[in-house]
């Protein structure tokens, strides 16, 4: 029997209401503030650099096809005092790689942080390699660290004379736990500021107008204010003159519950569907079945007798059938809670593609009052 090819679009059929209610998830604890908000000037900085990883078993970069390797590879042993310039170098056990790495705020001098390699050239593997001294720098052009170190990589790589391969993971990129030194501290005089500014990692008006109040109400001053959907200035009590960092201790463990908007977030190629506590809904009654389309290929072989002129031939022969389940018609009823209109369209036998339908299918039709942003 040839293979059978079922196609099950939604059969969907929508019926307006009264108006509805808030569809609210189940009362949680409330966030803290420093959950929600990140200060200003205490954050990371990017750094960046160009280094050369040495000691790979034949997996590195072609010296021919990767020309800024065999430069770089000459000016190393240059400056270690071996002329190179004039000779034939031929190894691939050297790769030129990218250093990156985060310098977190307030790092100070003689700390490590992690670093993470990636090769830049042809090279099949970075397994085994270790990295030589490489300087990192960020957006000033400043050496801020220094990185040096054995790779550890999570893939790897094998294949045979014959040309099949084994791949798993990327084992053209890897991590040094600890790799790099910090040379340079960012200077940020935090401690004598005059003025926290907080910003809103989802920005919201009714969240920074909440926020503004609960750090008044534990400080029991009027010092924040929210300046607009995005940020909070708290001004720096006279209790804390000098002593920033025991004033965002204080605050930054406060509970405020945030206010989010009316959202629902479909991904329609994994069928992830995500709604809001926030989202309300206009009673309706919602009908969902399946149609199934079923095509059988069968081929005949036509023959001609022996007497007959003519040849074999294969004749097309198709089987088309039809089934259409009974979709029942359900009423969801506006106001109801987050989890019984799961429930109701469980009950429905609703999958999470169907789902996805069904909740374009209310916004369309006006029933479901809340943003639909699709990935």
């Amino acid at each position: 029997m040839s293979p059978t090819r079922t196609l099950r679009p939604l059969v969907c059929a929508l019926a307006l209401g009264a108006l509805g209610g808030t569809l609210a998830l189940p009362a949680a604890a409330a966030p803290r503030i420093k959950d929600i908000v990140d200060v200003e000037g205490v954050r990371e900085n990017q750094l960046v650099g160009y280094g050369l990883v040495v000691g790979l078993q034949g997996t590195g970069d072609s010296l021919r096809n990767s020309p800024f390797t065999r430069q770089s590879l000459e000016s190393m042993l240059e400056r270690l005092g071996v002329n190179t310039r004039d000779g034939n170098l031929n190894t691939r056990n050297v790769a030129a790689v990218m250093v990156t790495a985060n310098l977190p705020a307030f790092a100070t001098q003689g700390a490590r942080i992690d670093v993470s390699v990636s090769a830049l050239g042809d090279a099949d593997s970075l397994a085994g390699g270790t990295l030589l001294v490489t300087p990192l720098m960020g957006a000033d052009n400043q050496v801020y660290a220094v990185a040096q170190g054995a790779l550890t990589i999570g893939g790897f790589s094998a294949g045979g004379q014959s040309g099949s391969s084994v791949t798993q993971g990327v084992p053209t990129s890897g991590r040094i736990a600890s790799g790099a030194l910090i040379e340079r501290e960012l200077a940020h005089d935090f401690a004598n500021q005059r003025e926290l500014r907080l910003a809103l990692r989802n920005p919201d008006f009714t969240t920074a107008q909440r926020i503004a109040e609960a750090i008044n109400a534990t400080l029991q001053v009027p010092a924040a204010r929210p300046l607009n959907a995005g940020s909070v200035l708290v001004a720096r009590p006279e209790a804390f003159r000098g002593d920033m960092t025991t004033l965002l201790a204080s605050i930054e463990n406060v509970p405020v519950q945030p206010d989010l908007s009316a959202r629902i977030v479909i991904d329609e190629t994994t069928g992830v569907v995500v709604i809001g506590e926030n989202v309300r809904l206009s009673t309706v009654a919602i009908a969902q079945g399946n149609l199934t389309i079923s095509v059988n290929e069968r081929p005949a072989v036509s023959q001609p007798n022996a007497l007959a002129s003519g040849e074999t031939v294969v004749v097309p022969r198709s089987e088309v059938s039809v089934e259409e389940e009974a979709g029942s018609l359900a009423v969801v009823q506006g106001g109801v809670e987050l989890r019984e209109l799961v429930d109701g369209l469980n009950a429905l036998g609703v999958s999470p593609r169907d789902l996805i339908s069904i909740l374009q299918g209310l916004k369309a039709a006006g029933a479901l009052q809340a943003e639909i942003e699709v990935l």
